[in-house]
């Protein structure tokens, strides 16, 4: 079997090597990094795009061009997330808490070539991980059932109280609202409507994308605004020594990007564990294990990137497995990848290990050659994106805002998208102001729906059971050593609890505390709602909203009795009540600003978005896009004419070209449409 399987995969590369098949997977490579620097695309709407070009193919060329593009959306995906904040994709969003603070201080060089060097380490890691692995991996992977998964999402959940930094209360309190959105929508189990609203957009759940881009990109967007200023502040990114930097930084902490690959890996091969908990996971570990994280991470330390970034891509190849073993798709892509399997008569399964055993190692070096191209080809332009962050705002936010717009309502291709998008940008914006720990929220979001529907089929199936099942025991105790040692250390630091206690004293109100008494309130109303729903449609939300309660309050309770110094802005009273402990998210910018001037320019920014909307629904998207990068242009900072034109006329004819003509977006109906029939020939309308 080992001689047969050393034939099939040098077979299979020799295969590959045939200049045809290398152009297209290139190809598909510079496709997959172009879709990750677009916000909120990804690589599924790639893919599914490609497979009709593929039917006249052979196998080995088809699955070189898909997982071209497929393997390297990810190394795209952190070039927006360092450079403005904003998560590529779902699975970078852990990218952004140290990329972009090295973009801040000048170091996008080294935090984008950190980012590239981490991906192709990890994503050629999977690649060879998958290669030895299939066989050894069956019974493992069908070893693994709902209670298994269920005990997978509580550790995740678990993360938290690391991604909260040293406000654990903060953090479990966003959590649980996490949760609560996450099941927002249908109940599968009774068809009870959760908290719709009335609005049939609800019905199907919140989108993940527009909240990501709502909570990360939009927040570091209008602190761009408020503060007028280019990313670096004017200070010139050292590109040349950063990239080196960057690169010896991965090599130097290697054993760090093998382990977070190994997770990458192990956690992209289990179907329903995505790529947006994985970077977190990740992370996460990265920052309870190396030395000096607690310290340093979430204000601009390569380590978090690398952590990020290294299983990012290297869940691509563990998610090939069940995919090629069982067919069972690891993650959305893979799904549509199946498609492909049957365009070309191929079956998921044990013919994959036997008799198309050579088309399976043309997978794994697919995978491995367009992560090397995917790398080469960003250093080949990193010099150009990192110039980036020196550009004044004037001329970063026009066209990142309407990519953001384009991305967020993608998605759902729903007006409800973009309503999300501003609600939770405006939330994005007063948590990070207050400093309110956004992953947590984020994670409860990607994590509820899953804890929730593993929980009714564990429980249904194997009772109480499930908890005696060995993986699962060992889960849980790590769950709950995650969740206790963060209040231990709090403690500790105060010392004792004799000392936490000694540390009250009388209540002191401050315009912060307002963002708790609201969740306090929200978390109220949600649990009254719950209350006539059926049993097993309200047990869920019901314990996860009097626990997020019980957070919340504690929260407040914290912030009005515990002594600590006064501050005049908003900023400085949230950051002392957060005192010197661990902020594990971004800061703002903006403190030294009047607070009076912070809020008048952050009005101003969303009342762009607004006004964004306002036009979109009489005129249609691609027609506002011109009008909104002319008039953010030359009304903000009075930018040249010629400048200003060729920029509209360039964002607009892309927007028409990728999303019109090659995705087909169906753009909503809109006024002057309805009014004028005749005008519908045009784009949008």
């Amino acid at each position: 079997m080992e001689v047969s399987m050393l034939g099939a995969a040098w077979h299979a590369l020799t295969l590959l090597a045939e200049p045809t098949r290398l152009g297209f997977l290139a190809l598909g490579a510079l496709l997959g990094v172009i879709l990750g620097i677009l916000p909120g695309i990804g690589g599924v709407a790639g893919i599914a795009i490609l497979i009709p070009f593929t039917f006249s193919m052979d196998p080995y060329t088809a699955f070189a061009f898909l997982l071209g593009l497929g393997s390297t959306t990810a190394t795209g995906d952190p070039i927006p997330a360092v450079l403005f904040g904003m998560p590529g994709g779902a699975g970078s969003a852990a990218t952004v808490l140290d990329g972009h603070p090295m973009a801040k201080r000048g170091e996008a060089g080294r935090a984008l070539s950190a980012c590239y060097m981490a991906s192709l380490m990890g994503g050629v890691f999977g690649a060879a991980l998958m290669a030895v692995s299939i066989p050894l991996l069956r019974p493992l992977v069908l070893g693994v059932g709902s209670p298994e998964l269920l005990a997978l999402s509580i550790f995740g959940i678990s993360m938290v109280a690391v991604l909260s930094g040293n406000t654990p209360l903060r953090g479990l309190a966003v959590a649980g609202l996490g949760l609560m959105l996450s099941m927002i929508g249908t109940d599968p189990q009774t068809g009870t409507q959760r908290w719709t609203l009335d609005s049939l957009y609800l019905w199907e759940g919140l989108h993940l994308i527009p909240i990501v881009l709502g909570l990360f990109a939009l927040p570091e967007l209008c602190d761009l605004a408020i503060a007028r200023t280019s990313i670096t502040g004017g200070r010139a990114p050292d590109v040349k020594g950063g990239m080196w930097r960057g690169a010896r930084d991965c090599f130097e902490h290697w054993w760090l990007v093998l382990r977070c690959s190994w997770i990458g890996a192990f956690f992209g091969a289990i179907p329903g564990i995505g790529a947006s908990i994985i970077d977190w996971l990740a992370y996460g570990h990265a920052l309870r294990t190396e030395k000096g994280a607690q310290e340093s991470f979430g204000s601009g330390d390569v380590r978090g990137v690398i952590a990020s970034e290294s299983a990012n891509n290297a869940k691509e190849g563990g998610a090939l497995v069940p995919t090629v073993a069982f067919g069972v798709p690891g993650s959305a892509g893979m799904a549509v990848l199946l498609g492909a399997f049957m365009v070309h008569g191929l079956i998921p399964g044990p013919e994959m290990l036997n008799k198309n055993l050579s088309v399976t190692y043309s997978m794994v070096w697919s995978i491995a050659l367009a992560n090397l191209v995917g790398a080469g080809l960003c250093y080949a332009f990193s010099a150009q994106f990192a110039r980036v962050a020196t550009l004044r705002y004037t001329l970063i936010l026009p066209t990142v805002l309407g990519i953001v717009y384009i991305g967020a309502f993608e998605v759902g291709r729903d007006w409800g998208d973009l309503f999300l998008l501003l609600g939770f940008g405006v939330l994005g914006w007063v948590m990070k102001q207050l400093k309110w720990p956004r992953p947590p929220l984020i994670l409860g979001v990607v994590l509820g729906d899953i804890f929730e529907r593993y929980m009714f089929i564990s429980v249904e199936r194997y009772g109480l059971d499930w908890l005696t099942r060995p993986l699962v025991a060992v889960l849980l105790v790590l769950a709950l050593l995650g969740v206790v040692r963060p209040f231990w250390r709090d403690v500790k630091a105060q010392g004792g609890i004799a000392g936490m206690l000694g540390n009250f004293g009388a209540p002191r109100l401050a315009l912060p505390q307002l963002f708790p008494a609201a969740l306090i309130v929200l978390f109220a109303c949600m649990l009254l709602e719950s209350r006539p729903w059926a049993s097993a449609a309200k047990a869920v939300p019901q314990i996860v909203g009097w626990a997020s309660l019980v957070f919340a309050a504690a929260s407040l309770a914290n912030a009005v009795f515990r002594r600590s110094a006064a501050a005049a802005g908003m900023a400085e009273r949230a950051q002392a009540e957060v005192g010197a402990r661990i902020h594990m998210d971004l800061s703002s910018d903006t403190g030294h600003l009047p607070l009076r001037t912070v809020l008048l320019r952050a009005a101003i920014f969303f009342g762009w978005f607004l006004a964004f909307m306002a036009s979109m629904a009489v005129i249609g998207l691609i027609p506002t896009v011109p009008l909104f990068v002319v008039g953010y242009m030359r009304l903000e900072n009075r930018e040249p004419w010629k400048l200003v034109l060729g920029q509209a006329a360039g964002l607009t004819l892309f927007i028409y070209v990728v999303f019109h003509r090659l995705l087909t977006v169906p753009w909503p109906e809109t006024l002057l449409g309805t009014w004028f029939p005749a005008l519908k020939v045009i784009p949008s309308l």
